[in-house]
């Protein structure tokens, strides 16, 4: 595997991995509590978790520093070690795969908040909790930046610039789509939809345009949303798709698509020209497992043709 992740998907396409929000309950993370400070404070767990998803097959890794900005970590600590935080999760990613070559993709996601006029938080804080993060992260050998569950093209072209600054070697910009149950259109919450978002994405300066997570935005859904995505720009595409559709089972949000449905929908989102597919909401280690036996019978079958 080329140690350029833009180049080896030029060369065939690549497997991230699932949910990491849920996996961190599991190990025991309490309800609200700050996934990102186990970096540092319980990175065994972190390790292991992430180790799980590289023996399922992934190729990628997104780094545990999904709420790593400084606006974020502030809710959870006066005053948090946002660098030391987010190298420790390039580093505990990396130590995830071991003796196997992968790629380390490091986190932004969203500030939590809304930027001024609409919200109390000035586009100058935004930038420098971005560049901040960003830096580390790029310092700390990330592979890639993924900037993802964007819902206000603003915020994600100040992570994207925040990344390019950073000198980040590739940037995936990665939407979340709302799938409306009455119209079928495909809209961000603040109402941009697959086309829009490709085209400012591109301009801002993205590598690889992606979309994740959102309402109802499961394997069908966000096989549509590759589809707008490819018919409007050249740009590599990623998807990561939730586990089905969610339910309430005993007052709690559940996904409960099985690895085998999920994976039954894997050789269409590969026919349709998806360059990395991973797995978002509900996800686990035997999804991934199951997309990674998909993946490898396209790359076979294609071989072979």
């Amino acid at each position: 595997m080329s140690n350029n992740l833009l180049e080896t998907i030029k060369e065939r396409p690549l497997l991230g991995d699932g949910a990491m929000g849920t996996q961190l309950q599991e190990a025991g993370l309490e309800s609200g509590g700050c996934g990102e400070a186990w970096n540092l404070n319980e990175p065994e767990r972190v390790v292991a978790i992430q180790r799980r998803y590289v023996e399922s097959g992934s190729d990628c890794l997104i780094t545990n520093t999904f709420g790593g900005s400084r606006i974020m970590l502030k809710r959870h600590m006066d005053n948090p070690d946002v660098v030391g935080i987010n190298k420790a999760a390039v580093e505990v990613a990396r130590r995830a795969f071991g003796d196997r070559e992968g790629f380390v993709l490091g986190d932004i996601g969203p500030f939590g908040g809304l930027m001024e006029p609409y919200g109390e938080i000035t586009r100058a804080e935004v930038d420098c909790a971005f560049v901040e993060q960003a830096r580390a992260l790029v310092e700390a050998g990330a592979d890639a930046i993924i900037v993802e569950t964007q819902t206000v093209l603003d915020e994600a072209g100040a992570a994207i610039a925040a990344a390019k600054a950073a000198g980040a070697p590739c940037v995936i910009a990665s939407m979340a789509f709302d799938l409306t149950h009455e119209t079928r259109e495909l809209r961000t919450m603040m109402g941009t939809d697959p086309d829009e978002a490709a085209a400012f994405l591109e301009e801002a300066g993205a590598d690889v345009l992606g979309l994740n997570c959102g309402t109802n935005i499961d394997m069908a859904s966000a096989k549509a949303a590759v589809k707008r995505y490819r018919d409007c720009s050249g740009l590599p595409i990623m998807a990561q798709p939730n586990a089905g559709q969610p339910v309430l089972q005993n007052l709690k949000v559940i996904y409960n698509q099985t690895p085998d449905e999920m994976a039954s929908q894997a050789a269409d989102m590969f026919l349709t020209g998806v360059d990395i597919l991973g797995a978002c909401c509900g996800s686990t280690p035997q999804h991934i497992a199951g997309l990674r036996d998909r993946l490898n019978h396209f790359i076979e079958t294609k071989n072979k043709g």
